[in-house]
């Protein structure tokens, strides 16, 4: 008797719906869409040379990374700038961060502190800002950036706790980025060197407290309050 396989998307398909989810989330994360602007399949499709089936596939993997919400019998959108939404992101971030880089602190061997030292002279190398990307955080930056805080957290040994830290940097990765037109001015490589310092101190106190406060302020820049009103909240 012959045994049947279940069956799967075919190479040429996934490879087409990897490249237009690329693209999507590039454009997004340029600022190419405005927040609340739709995502419309067809347009998609034709503009692509794409199927609608491969566009939507696409467009669900968007959503699922928070850079796109779908709308009941309205299609989908780019986020709304909302500050109720961008607040609960952060709050949900002070509540988890801050336990978990303690962790790190307490439990990351040698290697870990080689690799923070490492993630933090990369940040700090590497230019925020580029003629060709605009007044939007650089990719290149952006990256060095995630690269930093995830590398503070791995030393806690928990996969469970860095892919919460994943899905939560994702959803925050857009507001962040716009963050960048509400306070250009603001010194995050000093937020990021004491970062730095407290861990490498093995002061997970102080550790806890830098970060908490870091995210505190990137949730204030993102509604346009002062650190103190902010900080009243958390």
């Amino acid at each position: 008797m012959t045994q049947t396989t279940p069956t799967s998307t075919p190479p040429g398909k996934r490879m087409l719906s990897e490249q237009v989810y690329a693209h999507l989330r590039d454009a997004i994360m340029r600022g190419d869409y405005a927040p609340g602007d739709a995502l419309k399949p067809q347009d998609l499709a034709k503009e692509q040379g794409v199927s609608l089936a491969v566009v939507r596939e696409a467009l669900v993997r968007v959503v699922g990374e928070g850079l796109a919400d779908r709308l009941p019998n309205r299609g989908f959108a780019v986020p709304a700038f909302s500050d109720r939404r961008w607040q609960e992101i952060a709050e949900a971030r002070r509540t988890i961060e801050p336990v978990v880089l303690r962790m790190s602190v307490e439990r990351g061997d040698l290697d870990w502190e080689t690799r923070v030292r490492a993630a933090h002279h990369r940040l700090v190398r590497t230019p925020p800002y580029v003629p060709e990307e605009g007044a939007h955080y650089s990719g290149a930056w952006s990256e060095a950036h995630r690269v930093f805080h995830r590398t503070l957290l791995e030393g806690c040994g928990n996969p469970v706790l860095l892919e919460t830290f994943d899905r939560l940097w994702t959803a925050s990765e857009l507001a962040r980025r716009w963050s960048a037109h509400r306070n250009p001015d603001r010194d995050g490589a000093a937020e990021h060197r004491r970062l730095e310092e407290a861990a490498l101190a093995r002061d997970a106190d102080t550790a806890a407290e830098v970060l908490a406060q870091h995210l505190t302020m990137t949730a204030a820049v993102l509604t346009g309050r002062t650190h103190h009103e902010s900080a009243e909240e958390v």
